[in-house]
């Protein structure tokens, strides 16, 4: 796990539309999961800031969380 934890610097194009509250809140759930031991991914971010700006809706969001498992899992048992 890296040092330190700075996902706006990463990909500052996925969060330049959200206000304070979003962008602060997206933030504290990532590095949640990364202090978890979680490794910050870009369609992961995406996907969870799409849903703070209401680009998509609770069911888009699961259908991308699920899509994004089954291909890891995939990429897993492929090797």
């Amino acid at each position: 796990m890296a040092a330190e934890f700075n996902i706006e610097a990463r990909w500052p194009e996925l969060f330049a539309q959200l206000g304070a509250a979003d962008r602060e809140a997206v933030v504290n759930a990532l590095a949640s999961s990364w202090h978890e031991g979680w490794v910050p991914n870009r369609e992961d971010v995406e996907n969870l800031t799409d849903y703070a700006r209401g680009v998509i809706d609770k069911a888009e969001y699961d259908r991308r969380a699920a899509g994004a498992v089954e291909r890891a899992h995939a990429l897993a048992v492929a090797g």
